[in-house]
């Protein structure tokens, strides 16, 4: 679990609600509905317009990455990989069949049953990196959906400011009226300008960096497998893929 986001998000709306308060405001002064739903809903839609839905759900299920990011501890990954360069170097490669219904991670097994048909390495590293290429676009285009939020919320919030500024003048005559109206106003250029900053813009960058974590672990993954394919002694492979994460 990513405390740190946690930890960012609570900092990030503590700051500005104790700020609230210590300057003599009020927390529901900056709590409007109406205000929520323009930039929120407006944002949203925007988002869709731009993207296809496969790529907007997909930016869904990337969410809770913020939070649980997928697994890339390299250690145990290094450790499989050099079992199968043992294995392999003993009894060959069709020795690994056997281990291919052990394996969960989709891309790992791939170049297992690429080494296990004897495909020559440089065709394992072609394809793989085809592979890799491929999920991190699609990963990296989740990514910009929120990105893109983060670009568009601001503008809403200002559509939000300028319809409120239209109810206030559209019951100038009715000052009981004029309160609501301007605080829509202000807290909608707010929640425009927030929301990119605190959630959006964030969110995107971290689901970058996870995108960036992935990838490396998956050349790693490319570069033992294509040195078990050439054969080569497994205390030269661990000392390899260890390299990928020296301190």
């Amino acid at each position: 679990m990513d405390f740190l986001t946690l930890a960012g998000l609570l900092v990030a709306f503590g700051g500005i609600f104790l700020g609230q308060l210590l300057e003599g405001g009020k927390l529901s002064s900056i709590l409007q509905l109406t205000a929520f739903i323009i930039v929120i809903g407006g944002t949203t839609g925007a988002v869709m317009v731009q993207y296809r839905l496969p790529v907007f759900v997909r930016s869904l299920k990337m969410l809770p990455w913020i939070i649980l990011p997928p697994k890339t501890n390299p250690q145990p990954v290094i450790q499989e990989l050099l079992e199968w360069s043992n294995t392999a170097r003993k009894n060959g490669l069709l020795a690994l069949e056997g281990l291919l219904e052990t394996v969960n991670d989709p891309f790992m097994r791939k170049g297992l049953q690429m080494l296990v048909d004897g495909s020559e390495p440089a065709k394992i590293r072609a394809t793989l990196e085809v592979d890799m290429d491929s999920r991190s676009e699609v990963e990296r285009q989740g990514a910009w959906v929120f990105e893109s939020a983060g670009g568009y919320s601001p503008t809403i919030g200002i559509l939000g400011a300028v319809l409120g500024l239209i109810h206030v003048m559209e019951n100038l005559a009715d000052p009981a009226k004029l309160g609501a109206g301007i605080a829509t106003a202000f807290v909608a250029t707010i929640y425009g300008v927030g929301s990119a900053n605190l959630l959006f813009l964030p969110i995107s960058n971290k689901l970058k960096g996870v995108v960036h974590q992935q990838n490396y672990l998956r050349e790693m993954i490319i570069e033992g497998l294509v040195s078990i394919a050439e054969g080569e002694n497994p205390k030269l492979i661990e000392g390899r893929l260890q390299s990928f994460y020296a301190e």
